[in-house]
């Protein structure tokens, strides 16, 4: 044998190998599903979610998120919104209010008195005045049975749908001469 026949032998033998190679490999089954991320890969993300869930567990409290999703109902202060309400709406506590603002109507005409009535309620409205004292007279100068004014006055707050309850103040303040009515 010489070098030539050792070097054709080597050859056969390799190619024989790479052939067995080529066999083996193809006939293996791969349990590796495709595009499955690698050994390496997996625990690059496992340590990536184990920092996530580390910085969401510190930052939220299922509380807190709960408060910030619904809020919260101050159930003491509706306690106190709804007596204040009807503190409000209570005919002594009405008649014992301060007011605020007055209007004298004595000596005006039924027209001119209607007029300046309408004005002054708006005016008192968008100042947000609460109470208000109509002073009309009790009509003892008026020729007729009835007080002119003090009737216009009347049926004025019935018809004004801004206004609500009404009263006649104390002696001291008018008596009957005068109305205070509360704006809605």
């Amino acid at each position: 044998m010489d070098m030539n026949d050792i070097l054709a032998q080597w050859d056969k033998v390799q190619t024989q190998e790479k052939r067995k190679q080529k066999e083996s490999a193809h006939n293996q089954v791969s349990h590796k599903k495709a595009n499955a991320p690698t050994k390496e890969e997996k625990e690059l993300a496992k340590s990536r979610l184990s920092d996530f869930d580390e910085e969401n567990n510190k930052s939220i409290n299922p509380m807190e998120m709960w408060l910030r999703r619904y809020g919260t109902v101050d159930k003491d202060k509706m306690i106190e919104e709804t007596e204040e309400r009807m503190r409000q709406n209570d005919r002594n506590v009405l008649r014992e209010m301060r007011i605020e603002a007055r209007i004298d109507l004595h000596g005006l005409r039924q027209d001119e008195a209607e007029m300046r009535l309408n004005s002054f309620v708006s005016d008192c409205q968008r100042k947000g005045i609460r109470k208000i004292l109509i002073v009309h007279g009790k009509g003892i100068h008026t020729t007729g049975s009835d007080p002119v004014l003090g009737e216009l006055v009347r049926r004025f707050i019935e018809r004004d749908k801004r206004l609500g309850m009404s009263g006649h103040p104390d002696r001291n303040i008018g008596g009957n001469g005068a109305t205070w009515v509360i704006i809605k």
